[in-house]
Parts: structure tokens; sequence; C-alpha cells
């Protein structure tokens, strides 16, 4: 229980004091005032009524901020309502992909080259290794997430992907599989992946600095020391097995996509000038309490506050934006022609409704929607 307090609570109590401490661009103010006030009188209101019994109520606006812990669960739904029609009948994996800590000082002076790295390099991998006869000779579909964030609100910058167990052939007339998933119900071994993202990884960097389009605190010499360092140290990519349907898939897009740093549920106490939240040990898997200043809370938080127009969601391969339409209806024709199913899979979601107080109703005609007029 988090007694009800939020992330907005924590800026209106110390926002100005870490104005005060740390140096804020004028984008950031306006997000931080964006999240104190969400769903405040001083956003203004709005009517709502439920379909099924006519009860109307007012109620205060949203800020919309992809930062906002209040504001992802209805975007939520209608980015995987966009997504079920792109979900195919196959299996489907969940790869992680990380980088040393060693970078975490590089990424927070250049988070938009560092992130956009890091999407490349991760697709990059996973196509090259996908395209490869020797492995499954197929291009792939891959939806890839941002997180930026380790469970103490740190830097921790890494993509969740989520990757289809096999491709279409350059042909366009077969659908492959991998060949060694029926074994080890692996999608490609990790120590491969981990060798080649770590490789393409540190090519665009070495390039990124080779064009000055990197910040770095440090002589040509620092540099390549690090990048050296880098080279010989073993980088983890995480390979899990695959899910156990569409539905898990689902799932998984519901808890992964739109979340941000903290959920408002992890907060427990704000007393004193200070902020206690929960958090799992990764070394010992326990779940633990750390407390910090209500200023170091906000300083975390506004860490993983993402570059203007930056897009934490990207496709690729079958599923990106040029290819998947004609792919999809490629793939859907190849799959339930051998299958002889009747397209994808139908998909029954639980989703959390926004009910009517009044009739309490779990059916559509409960639901409140906003009010014309």
């Amino acid at each position: 229980m988090n007694n009800g307090i939020e992330v907005s609570d924590i800026i209106r109590a110390y926002g100005k004091c870490y104005r005060q401490a740390y140096k804020t661009t004028g984008r950031k103010t306006s997000i931080m005032n964006l999240i104190a006030f969400c769903r405040s009188r001083s956003m203004g209101t709005h009517i709502e009524q439920c379909e099924g019994c006519g009860e109307s109520r007012i109620a205060y606006n949203s800020c919309r901020n992809r930062h906002c812990p209040k504001c992802q669960n209805s975007s939520r739904e209608r980015w995987i309502e966009s997504r079920k029609e792109e979900l195919l009948p196959v299996p489907y994996y969940h790869i992680v992909f990380t980088i040393p800590d060693e970078l975490n000082r590089v990424v927070l002076q250049n988070k938009r080259q560092l992130y956009g790295i890091l999407f490349k390099a991760a697709s990059g991998t996973l196509l090259t290794l996908g395209k490869d006869p020797k492995r499954i000779g197929a291009e792939l579909g891959i939806i890839a997430v941002l997180h930026t964030w380790g469970q103490t609100l740190t830097e921790h910058p890494h993509l969740h992907c989520i990757v289809t167990g096999g491709g279409i052939t350059p042909d366009g007339k077969k659908w492959k599989y991998s060949k060694k998933s029926r074994f080890n119900k692996f999608f490609i071994h990790v120590n491969v992946i981990s060798d080649l993202f770590k490789k393409k990884f540190l090519y665009y960097l070495k390039k990124s600095y080779k064009q000055e389009e990197l910040r770095f605190n440090g002589e040509k010499k620092e540099f390549n020391k690090m990048i050296d360092s880098l080279y010989e140290k073993k980088w983890i990519t995480y390979c899990k097995r695959p899910f156990g349907g569409v539905q898990q898939v689902i799932e998984y897009l519901g808890r992964y996509t739109h979340r941000v740093a903290i959920t408002n549920s992890r907060i427990k106490k704000m007393k004193a000038g200070k902020v206690v939240f929960g958090y799992k040990d990764s070394r010992d898997g326990k779940n633990k309490d750390m407390e910090v200043t209500g200023v170091e809370f906000i300083r975390r938080f506004m860490l993983h506050i993402l570059p203007e127009g930056f897009f934490k969601i990207r496709y690729y391969g079958i599923l990106s934006s040029k290819k998947k339409k004609a792919a999809l209806a490629k793939c859907i024709e190849i799959l339930t022609r051998k299958k002889k199913i009747k397209g994808p899979e139908i998909i029954q979601e639980i989703r959390r409704l926004k009910l009517c107080p009044k009739c309490r109703e779990k059916q559509k005609q409960g639901k409140l929607r906003m009010a014309s007029g």
C-alpha cells in the first residue's frame, strides 16, 4: 500500500527545491508541472457519462504526458488494440539487450544518440542473425521497447524486444522457423546474440564519436581506452523462453510498453523531506524499501525523461511501417494455408474498465465515456 501518495504529490512538495538545486530546462519544468497537476482543477474539467444508466459526472482532465504515471492506461489500451491485428499464430520470444554500466555516464550526456544506437544495434543484430541461412534464413518481425531505468530509478538503459520465432523467406513463399527452437527452446544462442550486439553497438558508437556527434568529457585516448575495455567485457543479453501463446504476448505488451520509471503503487511514504519506495533487489530477488530525499527522488525520476520527439517503441523487419501491411498479409496467407486456420487467433483480453460508480456493471453499457456537448 502506498497510502495514496503519488509522484505528483512529491513534485508539488519538493519540485521547487529540486529546481533550485539542479539546472532545469524549460521543457523539463513544463513536464514536472503537467505531472504535478494532472487530473486537478488547474487542468480543467470534462463530463463523463455512463453508456448504460446515463449517470454523468464532472471529471478533471489528464495531462496526457507520456512520462506521467496516471496517464498510461488509456494510451496502452489504444496501442494494444492496434497491435492485436498484427500478431501472427507463431511462437514469440522475449529478448532483452543491456549495455555495460560503464556507458551510463556517456548515455546521460548523449541520450538521443545512445538510445538511437541501442535500437540500431539490437535490431540489426536480430535481423542479421535471422537472415543468416545457417540459423533461419528469413526476415523476422520485431517490436522493440526502450526502458531507461533500474528498480532504484538509476540509469539502466535496456531494450525489451518481442521477436517472431521465425520469418518469411526472401522469395515471400514460405514461413521458416528457428532451427534450434525445437531443442533448447531459445530463438538463437544467447552468446551469439550478445557478441554480435556488442560489435554493432561499439561500431556505431565509434562512428558517432568520429563524426563529432557525441559529447565526451575526455581526450581521444580516454575514449579509445573505454572502447578497448568494452570490447574485452562480456555483454549481457537475456533470451527468455518463448511465450505460451498470443495471449501471453498481449499481457506482456500491456505490462511493458507504456511503463514509466516508477508507478505510484511503489511509493510508500513521504514525510519530513524523505520519500520511501519499494524495489526488487536483483542480487537476491527480495523486495526491499529505499529511502531518499524528496529532491533526490525527483532527480532520479527526471533522469528518465526522453528527448523530445524520441520514439520509445519501434518496429523492424516484417513489422516495419514500410513493409507491415503487405508482409503481414502474405504471412497470414502462408500460415493459414499451412495450418488450415481462420486467420490470427481471436484474443480475449482482460482490461481495466473505467466503470460507472452508480451501476457498477462490468459490461460495455457500464463504461464511462466522455460526453459530447
